[in-house]
């Protein structure tokens, strides 16, 4: 394969599975030196093994991206070991209640769901703008959701949430489009990973049914467009949301 992240610093969020790994994966086939982020120490563990054993550079570290601190000090240490930060792909995410109604949606899951998804990406783009600049290049890719346009019933944590890092992407890549830093979101329709297998039956069958393909996703459909979003070839868009939603997306 290409080697087109050659000597390129990334960070991928959630890295140790689904969406995250096959992320990870792909940029480190094309030549980048990839550093998962995770709390699953044991799982990522298993990640880097994997990698290792297929001749890839991956490394992993131990981060809550809801703690300023933790993403704070894991980005500082990935970039005084790399001296530079190319690129980061915040894929860590989590579902929350489904099939629920704002009547009974607990308010305390709701802060998890909103302390993972929104600020998390508000922590680690934050953070991992800084040494961009200092290069004047840089990709900062988040991962939002086709929810967080259409929004999904009984889902409110997860559709607001993912709203909100869709906002998050268009304010910051207007505040930033002037520099060599550019700030991207994708928005998949439901991807079979360990999360989905977690969400309720139901609600996995509404969101398929809403596709026009009458499918889900594939994790390398994922990976490819990520890659290409945080290349040197997507060089025109900030500020921007891709849609990966086998036509389900309206706007």
């Amino acid at each position: 394969m290409e080697q087109k992240f050659s000597k390129q610093v990334a960070i991928v969020t959630g890295g140790a599975d689904g969406i995250g790994k096959a992320v990870a994966q792909r940029l480190a086939s094309e030549g980048a030196g990839v550093t998962i982020f995770d709390l699953n120490d044991e799982r990522a563990a298993e990640t880097v093994a994997e990698f290792d054993a297929s001749g890839l550079s991956v490394d992993s570290a131990h981060v809550d991206v809801s703690n300023e601190d933790s993403v704070k000090d894991a980005i500082h240490k990935v970039v005084q070991d790399n001296s530079r930060l190319d690129i980061v792909i915040n894929c860590a995410g989590i579902v929350g209640p489904t099939s629920t109604n704002i009547l009974d949606y607990d308010t305390a899951e709701y802060d998890k769901v909103y302390q993972v998804n929104l600020r998390g990406s508000f922590l680690m783009t934050k953070y991992g703008m800084a040494p961009m600049l200092e290069r004047d290049y840089g990709r900062i890719l988040l991962i939002a959701s086709i929810a967080g346009k259409d929004g999904n019933p009984g889902m409110c944590g997860y559709s607001s949430t993912k709203a909100g890092v869709i906002g998050l992407v268009k304010g910051i890549g207007k505040e930033y489009a002037e520099t060599g830093v550019t700030i991207n979101g994708l928005a998949p329709a439901v991807v079979r990973t360990p999360m989905v297998a977690n969400t309720h039956p139901d609600m996995v069958k509404y969101m398929t049914d809403k596709i026009p393909m009458k499918r889900t996703g594939s994790l390398d459909e994922v990976s490819a467009m990520c890659a290409f979003i945080v290349s040197r070839e997507c060089s025109f868009c900030t500020g921007a949301i891709f849609d990966l939603s086998g036509g389900r997306a309206t706007y």
